[in-house]
């Protein structure tokens, strides 16, 4: 399994801004906008606080086995998988929904001066915000379960998530 580049991360969320606040605006001249779900950032930060969870548990666990605790729960490297393809597509989605309100957010900053605009760009920013924090969690949990360095090798590309 390759790991998640932050480049394209930040590519696509940047890609996708850009498609936002340019569909932002050529909604906006047919009359209407659509509107940022107060939902969303509060649905992007469970989704950070559980991969941040899952990575913290992992990584008590792994120390655990390492140092040979005795009554040591072992990590089943089926879970570590799961965890880091859940990481991983969670990162993925993250940036580009990140992107598409970052867009929309920047579009809406034009008409602080309208009440319903401001709040949708505050809850575009929360999103955004929301969305860096399931990308963080998501680089975390892959750093966790990644696998220790094999010597043997001579490619640097060798050390990959579990």
């Amino acid at each position: 399994m390759k790991q998640l580049r932050v480049r394209v991360l930040i590519g696509l969320a940047v890609v996708a801004g850009v498609l936002s606040w340019g569909a932002a605006g050529l909604w906006d001249s047919l009359g209407t906008l659509p509107k940022v779900p107060v939902a969303a950032p509060i649905v992007l930060a469970i989704i950070a606080v559980v991969l941040a969870a899952t990575a913290l548990s992992l990584r008590a666990r792994l120390k655990a086995q390492r140092e040979r605790e005795p009554d040591a729960k072992g990590v089943d490297p089926l879970v570590a998988a799961r965890a880091v393809v859940f990481g991983q597509a969670s990162a993925l989605v993250a940036a580009l929904v990140s992107g598409i309100y970052g867009g929309a957010g920047v579009f809406l900053l034009r008409d602080l001066d309208v009440p319903a605009r401001r709040d949708q760009a505050v809850y575009a920013g929360f999103a955004v915000l929301a969305g860096i924090g399931v990308v963080v969690a998501a680089l975390f949990l892959e750093r966790v379960c990644r696998l220790p360095d094999d010597h043997d090798s001579d490619d640097p590309e060798a050390t990959a998530p579990a």
